[in-house]
């Protein structure tokens, strides 16, 4: 007698009920919005008392298609969506209109040379491979939009590899950049869900220069690996003329407010070669990381 083998579910699937209520004849009782599918009704998934759902969601929808994809950890880039490519940095000098424009404008040139260097690191970081599972090792992860996120994710497409934007819904327009990988690009409305998955897979972190956006992610990150709420990972830090300009981190030394050993969770960069070096350097000895280097 052959084996007997049992269907794997006995209920119904969402999908097949959801098609099939798409044909329920029309009544009063039918149209009524009280008799759409829960799962269906976006006015009742946008409702306030739905929030803890949207966050459940917003976390669960990109974990499963990363896992999906088998991105193993990510190498994430930080910094600011202003500051253009050296190949448009003197039409911005054009553009200004004033002299307080122009000085900004200035400025903003300066940075632009770091472009290279965060395309260039994300070249060395897409070379990582895959581990013994066949899982994708420093995936390049950016914020999604222009300027140093671009160049991230550029930096991967330059050498064929695939790259993960977390984009955000922002009150003006905000589209992927280009070089986005399409089926790893996500869109978030809570800023707390978007900075959880760029640091669920992170194993190394590099900040540009960058405004409010950059500090909140540089600053949550490092307050969760002082507080041993996320293992030590390598922060690398570019453009240390920017920062000391802006951060004065000694004297936050200085008032107490935190350890002269706080200080060592970042390591200052100039270039691609420096930052690699340093990510290679804190995993040689770690059973961990098992990734081709």
């Amino acid at each position: 007698m052959a084996d007997v083998v049992p269907p794997k579910r006995i209920f119904p699937d969402a999908k097949v009920d959801a098609k099939a209520a798409e044909h329920v004849p029309s009544s009063p009782q039918t149209e009524h919005p009280a008799y759409k599918l829960a799962f269906q009704d976006n006015e009742f998934l946008l409702r306030q008392d739905l929030r803890p759902v949207r966050f459940q969601l917003e976390l669960l929808k990109p974990e499963l298609l990363l896992d999906e994809q088998d991105i193993g950890s990510t190498f994430v880039f930080y910094g600011s969506a202003r500051v253009p490519e050296p190949a448009k940095a003197d039409a911005v000098i054009a553009a200004a209109q004033t002299d307080r424009q122009r000085e900004i404008a200035e400025r903003l040139k300066a940075k632009s040379r770091y472009y290279d260097v965060a395309r260039e690191l994300a070249r060395l970081a897409s070379r990582a491979g895959v581990d013994e599972e066949g899982k994708r090792q420093l995936v390049v992860c950016s914020g999604g939009g222009p300027s140093f996120m671009e160049a991230a994710n550029r930096g991967a497409a330059d050498v064929g590899a695939e790259s993960i934007g977390l984009n955000i819904v922002l009150p003006h327009e905000q589209l992927p950049n280009p070089y986005v990988t399409p089926s790893l690009s996500f869109q978030f409305h809570y800023f707390a869900l978007r900075k959880m998955h760029f640091l669920l897979r992170a194993r190394a972190v590099a900040v540009f220069p960058g405004g409010f956006g950059t500090f909140d992610e540089m600053f949550e990150l490092l307050t969760l690996v002082q507080t041993g709420k996320v293992r030590r990972l390598p922060i690398l830090l570019y453009g240390r003329e920017f920062w000391n300009r802006v951060v004065n981190f000694e004297a936050l030394v200085d008032e107490g407010v935190i350890s002269e050993r706080d200080l060592d969770l970042l390591t200052w960069c100039e270039t691609a070669e420096e930052g690699w070096a340093t990510v290679c350097e804190h995993y040689a000895d770690s059973q961990e990381w098992r990734a081709a280097s």
